[in-house]
């Protein structure tokens, strides 16, 4: 019984790949379709042929170098997760040849029990260089001037579970169909996020079965369905998408392949939130109430709330780490912490 959200993700259709408005879409802050952005892609061709074709195309690009490949049962329905305990996963990693590995999924095209073949987040320029050559997006964008983290997802059908990441995402569905299920950032709570470790691929994932939720077991699902919305993707079509955005991945052919380039619009010296999470559970979720509270009203004047508010009253001289930070002062506090954690 799969369930899912009513509403569907807003849709942009007939955009000039060359000119796309990505101010207008990160504003939004929201997910968007960009319909058949990436249609005139080789890879898309060739995949809309034959698995076969898009299988021999990508092959040529091949570095041999070793990819990290994901193998389930048949029984987990390519749901790649944790096994009953949630302290191991239900399934296998090798380190194995791209070729190698295609052949496996090939061998079960039509297998309606095949095992469950994923290979995830896979550097296109180490792994398969040349391929964005022909097969990229056109982001010549101020805000893409980090160089986006551009990878590789590929297998049969298979389910990434509802998760989060922490940079902003352009996913391009390019050989097969699939289906993103996306929740705004509020939504955690009513996700039940598993362990912070270990995860499937590093960040933390939902506990609910989507295909066969549990709701006596998993209640607040049903509110988190309510605020969430479905992306139907087919090949061609460009999914665009918030940080922090939870989102579940369907990928629903016998074989799929999906490129995306994640970004984060900040400077370089800006260190990760998440390492920040997991710092004030050291240093403060165990606290009383009170102190707590004490706490959040700090981090809203200085973190949250308006950033000249803190400087405004204080002679410039005398306003360090309080006022913009810089390659130089970022330096200077990450070495400021270091020799507190030493302590």
């Amino acid at each position: 019984m799969t369930i899912r959200p009513n509403r569907t993700t807003k849709t942009i259709d007939g955009l000039n790949p060359a000119a796309v408005p990505w101010d207008a879409l990160n504003a939004e802050q929201a997910p968007v379709i960009l319909k058949g952005l990436a249609r005139d892609w080789p890879l898309v061709h060739h995949g809309l042929a034959a698995p076969a074709d898009a299988m021999a195309y990508l092959a040529t690009f091949y570095s041999g170098r070793p990819i990290v490949g994901y193998t389930g049962p048949p029984e987990i329905k390519g749901r790649f997760h944790y096994d009953a305990t949630a302290t191991a996963m239900n399934y296998t990693s090798e380190r194995v040849q791209l070729g190698d590995f295609m052949t496996r999924i090939a061998a079960h095209l039509d297998d309606p029990d095949a095992p469950s073949f994923y290979v995830g987040s896979t550097d296109v320029d180490t792994f398969l260089p040349g391929l964005r050559a022909e097969n990229d997006l056109r982001l010549d964008h101020p805000q893409f001037a980090g160089q986006p983290l551009v990878s590789m997802w590929l297998g049969n059908r298979t389910v990434a579970s509802a998760h989060y990441d922490t940079s902003n995402n352009i996913a391009c569905s390019l050989v097969g169909h699939r289906r993103f299920t996306l929740f705004p950032p509020d939504q955690v709570a009513n996700l039940y996020p598993g362990p912070l470790e270990p995860t499937p691929g590093g960040q933390v994932i939902s506990m609910v079965d989507f295909e066969d939720p549990d709701f006596e077991r998993h209640p607040r699902f049903a509110d988190a369905l309510a605020a969430g919305e479905v992306a139907e993707l087919e090949p061609g079509d460009v999914l665009v998408y918030p940080a922090l955005w939870w989102h579940h991945v369907q990928a629903l052919d016998a074989f799929n392949i999906m490129i995306n380039y994640w970004w984060n619009a900040v400077p370089d010296y800006m260190d990760s939130p998440a390492n920040t999470m997991l710092h004030a559970m050291l240093s403060l979720r165990d606290r009383p109430d009170a102190e707590k509270r004490a706490w959040r009203a700090m981090f809203d004047y200085y973190i949250f709330g308006d950033a000249t508010l803190p400087v405004a009253h204080l002679p410039e001289p005398a306003r360090g780490n309080l006022a913009p930070l810089d390659t130089t002062k970022a330096r200077r506090l990450r070495a400021t912490l270091l020799n507190k954690f030493n302590r």
